[in-house]
C-alpha cells in the first residue's frame, strides 16, 4: 500500500480516533520467544479507541515486551499484530509512525540537545526530515511542552536537567506526535505526585478524546486510574477487565501473592478503588 492510499485509507476510516467495531490495535495468537522460553504465550489483545489500558503484572511477566510487540519494535514468532484492523507490513512506515506514538521504559534522554528540540523530534513523521516545521508543528511542540509542564525549561540542554523533567520532556515528545495510538512504557519514571496526577489526567482526557492510550505501569494505584487493566503473568493475559470488576481485581490480587487487597474508596461521588498493602 502507497503512502497516499494509507493515509487516505486512515481519513476514510476516521483515523484510530474513530468509533466502530475495528480495534485501534489488536494482537492475536501472539507468541515470542527468547531461547526456549516463551516470553509471550499465545496471547491475543483488542485495544480500543475511546479507552485508557493499563498493563499490569509481575516482574518478568512480558509487559514491556507487549508493548513493543504492539507498536511493531519486536517482531512476533507466531500470532499477528494489526494497526486499524490492517497488518503492519500493510502500512508504510512513515503512516504508522504518524498513527501511532511510542515512549520506552528506557528512553534516551542524554546529550546537549535543548529540550524544546527534543520534543520537535515528535512532529518528523509529519514534515519529514528535510520538511521545514509549519504552524501546527509549533503549535503541536508547545501544547506538549505545556501539558508535561516542561515549558519553564524548553531551552535548557537536556544534560543540565534532572531525572523527572527529562522523563517530561520524553513524554512530550511522544504527545506531540498527536497519535491517536499512544503507547507509553512506565511513564511515570521518575516523576514526582503532581506529575503523575497530571499524566493521569492527561491519559484520562486523551482517551476522552478519542485516543487509544496503553500504558505499562507498575504503580497499581495508578493503573487502577485507568478505563481497563489487563494482567500478564509469565506471558500470558490472565484477566481483562474494569477496575469494578470482582473477577479482575481477584485475580491482579493473584498475580501479586496476595500481597495487597483492592479496596473501594469513595471520592467526590464515584467509587476509586486502591491497592491496599496486607498486614
Amino acid at each position: 500500500m502507497s503512502e497516499g492510499a494509507a493515509l487516505a485509507a486512515a481519513d476514510a476510516s476516521g483515523g484510530l480516533a474513530s468509533a466502530g467495531p475495528v480495534p485501534a490495535l489488536q494482537a492475536e495468537g501472539v507468541v515470542l520467544r527468547l531461547g526456549p522460553q516463551r516470553v509471550l504465550d499465545n496471547l491475543s489483545l483488542a485495544v480500543h479507541a475511546g479507552q485508557w489500558l493499563a498493563i499490569v503484572g509481575p516482574n518478568g511477566a512480558g509487559k514491556s515486551t507487549l508493548l513493543a510487540v504492539l507498536a511493531g519494535l519486536r517482531k512476533p514468532d507466531a500470532g499477528t499484530v494489526r494497526l486499524q484492523g490492517r497488518a503492519w507490513a500493510d502500512w508504510p512506515p512513515r503512516v504508522r509512525a504518524q498513527m501511532l506514538a511510542w515512549l520506552s521504559q528506557q528512553g534516551e534522554a542524554e546529550g546537549e540537545i535543548a529540550a524544546r528540540d527534543v520534543v520537535s523530534l515528535g512532529r518528523l513523521p509529519r514534515h519529514g526530515l528535510l520538511g521545514t516545521p509549519d504552524a501546527a508543528d509549533r503549535a503541536a511542540v508547545e501544547a506538549a511542552l505545556s501539558e508535561t509542564a516542561a515549558t519553564p525549561f524548553a531551552e535548557r540542554r537536556l544534560s543540565a536537567l534532572s531525572g523527572g523533567e527529562r522523563q517530561r520532556v520524553l513524554l512530550a515528545r511522544a504527545l506531540a506526535v498527536q497519535a491517536g495510538v499512544l503507547l507509553l512504557d512506565e511513564p511515570t519514571t521518575h516523576l514526582d505526585a503532581p506529575h503523575q496526577r497530571a499524566l493521569c489526567r492527561g491519559m484520562q482526557a486523551r482517551a476522552a478524546a478519542g485516543a487509544a492510550v496503553v500504558t505499562v505501569l507498575h504503580d497499581l494505584n495508578l493503573a487502577l486510574a485507568a478505563d481497563r487493566l489487563v494482567v500478564l503473568v509469565q506471558g500470558r493475559l490472565v484477566a481483562d477487565g474494569a477496575p469494578g470488576d470482582a473477577p479482575l481485581r481477584r485475580a491482579l490480587a493473584a498475580a501479586f501473592d496476595d500481597a495487597f487487597s483492592i479496596e473501594p474508596v469513595p471520592l467526590q461521588g464515584r467509587t476509586r478503588w486502591v491497592a491496599v498493602p496486607a498486614p
